[in-house]
């Protein structure tokens, strides 16, 4: 595999230095994997303006579908990243291990959803009935519907990104789950 490295400031467009600086005063840093994104001139822009585009789902309801689809993609940057902004949603570390395989005893509203957004990424949009039944019958909507499957692909682009380049993960690095279940 060829080596990606992690473009600095002055390295990228000037449309992604002033990104960078957004980043660095809103996060106090840009992430590795935001800033290979910067390789292209437009993809990092066009990236965060989908992550960051209006949704049905509240800001703990995406940490679900992170999570869920980022183990399934088994993304080590993603699930580190999504494991400490989970947190800051108000997660713990065990209910972020369950949300990481796809369920959540603790909520069956965001059970219905881990289940879905771990079925939809396993089976490539080819969702089982059941599944998807049962995520309306926990009060989702097709609106939600649509907006759940927006954010597994917006992860699964990131997922790949990382899969690809392999940059080096800049979070707390996330526990494999097999050990954390153990």
């Amino acid at each position: 595999m060829s080596t990606f490295n992690v473009p600095t400031r002055e390295e990228v467009s000037e449309n992604n230095q002033a990104i960078f600086d957004n980043l660095n005063k809103a996060l106090g840093f840009v992430p590795n994997l935001y800033a290979t994104y910067a390789n292209s001139d437009t993809a990092l822009e066009n990236y965060l303006n989908f992550a960051n585009a209006k949704t049905s789902l509240s800001a703990k309801e995406k940490e679900v579908v992170n999570l869920a689809v980022s183990q399934v993609n088994n993304c080590i940057y993603c699930l580190s990243a999504h494991t400490a902004i989970g947190k800051m949603n108000g997660f713990t570390d065990e209910q972020i291990l369950e949300l990481r395989a796809g369920e959540a005893s603790f909520d069956n509203k965001l059970d219905a959803l881990a289940r879905l957004a771990r079925n939809i990424t396993e089976n490539r949009g080819r969702t089982d009935e059941a599944v998807l039944e049962n995520y309306f019958n926990a009060g989702y909507s097709k609106g939600n519907l649509i907006d759940t499957i927006s954010l597994v692909g917006d992860k699964t682009i990131s997922n790949y990104v990382h899969s690809t380049t392999q940059v080096p993960v800049d979070f707390p690095v996330a526990q494999p789950l097999q050990a954390a279940t153990v």
